[in-house]
């Protein structure tokens, strides 16, 4: 069904919708569920049921490049230029057979190294947390949400910590790559901070080769040695990928989390009274507020979706916002309630391309949220409302100031 929609009118492209997109999406979603936006190119789905059902089918491919000419997600990428290197991805936009063959070993490496180093995430969150001082205002997002993921996946890579401060200055100026509409100075920037890791992740993967550390860049390495079918540059792209998509997400986790909080007093007294809820408030805030708004697939064949038929190479994005506000699935969805009875949101995606980084998420937001309001029991807002950032596909917070 087409109609007087559009989807960038749902997204962070638009100040209504950046604001608070779930006005827009919930009309959307009674009144258009399966979207066609020709000018675009691309269909949206909001129905939580047809949501779920493409996210989790592993025929449909997930590169933009396969679809139609004129896509959006196809328009907003960079056309391969004359004498630029082969193209390497990273297992967000791979297809198979190349997403398993990269994926399995990496999330194999990545998951075991996160169960061992669980006691030292933690410790690096309560660090940062602890060294914020009491009485004065201070700006939740640049203080506590950012560095945290920074310096945790920092320290899983095995990055020294003499070069932590480095470590972020690259990381953050790399992160400029996901907006569409950064200016020439930001991406001049971004592609200093791009270059910067490259050529890091390099360094570091040959000195683990001859000195092996306790981190992932040794499991990395001692994988391909073991006969893994990675090359250098997949390695380093991927690492690059978790870093880059791994940090703005669980920035805006936990910032998204602590906004909430601090406007529903009363999920707060539950969190404060019983700290054992705040795994299921991880979960709600994911469901409620989530940092990643949309993902896509691309129809691999003709097929019908929510009654509409669709054709081979067609685009369809995929509204994680609308779907985890379904009331067909969730209770009262716009309500945020962190005993909520347990429904399975879909903020981290479905299928194969399931989210790679949601266990680390999940540990760093619980400790997160946890230590924060054990250390500022009465943190508050102390400024204007937040500027959300004008971010397409993103949700989160430029700044939240807060006085613990």
């Amino acid at each position: 069904m087409s109609g007087p929609w559009s989807i960038v009118e749902t997204s962070a492209f638009d100040p209504v919708a950046r604001a608070d997109p779930h006005g827009r999406l919930r009309e959307l979603r009674e009144q258009c569920p399966v979207l066609r936006d020709e000018p675009v190119k691309t269909w949206m789905l909001t129905r939580y049921a047809d949501v779920r059902e493409t996210v989790n089918d592993r025929s449909l491919w997930r590169h933009w490049t396969r679809s139609e000419p004129g896509a959006l997600l196809r328009r907003m990428d960079r056309d391969p230029q004359p004498g630029d290197p082969p193209r390497v991805d990273s297992i967000l936009s791979l297809d198979e057979p190349d997403h398993s063959r990269v994926r399995l070993p990496l999330a194999k490496a990545f998951y075991a190294r996160i169960n061992a180093m669980k006691p030292q995430i933690e410790a690096i969150i309560d660090e940062v947390i602890d060294a914020v001082p009491h009485g004065a205002p201070f700006d939740l997002i640049g203080e506590v949400a950012v560095p945290i993921p920074i310096l945790v996946i920092a320290t899983i890579l095995g990055v020294e910590r003499a070069r932590f401060r480095e470590f972020r200055e690259w990381s953050e100026a790399s992160i400029l790559g996901l907006n569409p509409l950064r200016t020439p100075q930001e991406t001049q920037r971004m592609e200093w901070g791009s270059a910067k890791l490259t050529e890091y992740f390099a360094e570091l993967m040959a000195a683990r080769r001859t000195a092996p550390a306790d981190d992932l860049i040794t499991d990395m390495v001692q994988l391909q040695a073991g006969g893994a079918p990675l090359s250098d540059d997949e390695v380093r792209v991927n690492l690059s990928a978790l870093l880059i998509g791994g940090n703005l997400t669980t920035t805006d986790l936990i910032g998204n989390g602590v906004w909430l909080f601090l406007n529903h007093p009363d999920e707060l007294a539950k969190l404060k009274a019983d700290p054992g809820l705040a795994a299921a408030a991880v979960e709600e805030i994911l469901r409620y507020e989530s940092p990643v708004a949309i993902t896509n697939r691309v129809m691999s064949e003709a097929r019908t979706v929510g009654g509409c038929p669709m054709h081979a190479h067609q685009s369809v994005i995929t509204s994680l916002h609308a779907a985890n506000r379904d009331p067909e699935v969730f209770e009262d969805p716009d309500r945020f309630d962190i005993t909520r009875k347990h429904a399975p949101h879909v903020a981290f995606g479905g299928g194969a391309h399931i989210c790679i980084g949601a266990p680390l998420a999940r540990i760093e937001a619980k400790q997160a949220l946890v230590r924060l309001f054990q250390r500022f029991p009465d943190l508050e807002l102390a400024g204007d409302l937040p500027t959300w950032r004008a971010l397409p596909f993103f949700r989160g917070m430029e700044a939240l100031v807060v006085r613990g």
